[in-house]
């Protein structure tokens, strides 16, 4: 009877063992988020993981915010330049500055149709709020403040990318993302918005031509942020 008590107990360790073990891998296995990643992760990841080579759907999870088909934007070029001098411009450029900027990440894409061209970026600060004093003073300014300099990209359609319609200009979501993400926007064939001719640009129709180009440029800035969100989780498809 001892014998076979013994037996017993030695099968039971054995599968308590194993159970163990793969309990053990299977946490391992585990991609847990790692919020505090989010401080490092503009000069940790690859610049092109951080400005994904499409961008659409929508900007929540299962979205399809990767998914090509429904791709939206599509990345023409990536800046060279990280200098907050040449990243940003105007009331932008001076608040950022004034709050320790350290860098500003930028790319360009155009859009499906092949008519806008728009450059995003991402302008690191430090922690502890100063981003939202530049978000701030982008919003102060907004009706005359282009904020994201264009990054012309020769050989594709926004070789010629210089006049800005539209911008938006927003802060990361959370405490360990200090960035301010933000967009400026303009037409392919060089299309100034706002100088509508004759009674187009009366009663108000300059200024709902430069709303609608805001409006996209805001659109763009939210998958963005989407993206970066998704960064920081470890989840960026």
């Amino acid at each position: 009877m001892l014998g076979s008590f013994l037996a017993v107990l030695g099968v039971l360790l054995l599968i308590g063992g194993g159970a163990l073990t793969a309990h053990t891998y299977s946490n391992y296995r585990q991609e847990l988020p790692n919020y505090a990643y989010g401080k490092v992760m503009w000069r940790d990841e690859p610049v092109d993981k951080v400005f994904p080579a499409t961008l659409g759907g929508s900007g929540g999870y299962n979205g399809g915010l990767y998914d090509r088909k429904q791709a939206v934007w599509n990345r023409v070029g990536i800046s060279p330049e990280t200098d907050c001098d040449k990243g940003l411009t105007r009331a932008t450029l001076k608040a950022a500055k004034a709050n320790g900027c350290k860098a500003v990440l930028r790319a360009t894409y155009v859009d499906s149709t092949g008519n806008m061209v728009a450059t995003v970026a991402l302008v690191v600060l430090p922690e502890g709020g100063p981003k939202e004093k530049v978000v701030t003073a982008y919003e102060d300014k907004r009706e005359t403040e282009g904020a994201v300099a264009p990054y012309a990209v020769p050989g594709t359609l926004a070789a010629k990318w210089k006049d800005r319609n539209g911008a938006y200009v927003t802060a990361a979501y959370g405490e360990n993302l200090p960035y301010v993400l933000g967009a400026s926007i303009g037409s392919a064939d060089g299309y100034v918005a706002g100088v509508l001719p004759g009674e187009w640009g009366e009663y108000g129709g300059n200024d709902t031509d430069l709303e609608s180009w805001h409006a996209n440029a805001e659109d763009l800035v939210g998958l963005f942020r989407a993206h970066i969100d998704r960064m920081q989780m470890g989840d960026p498809r």
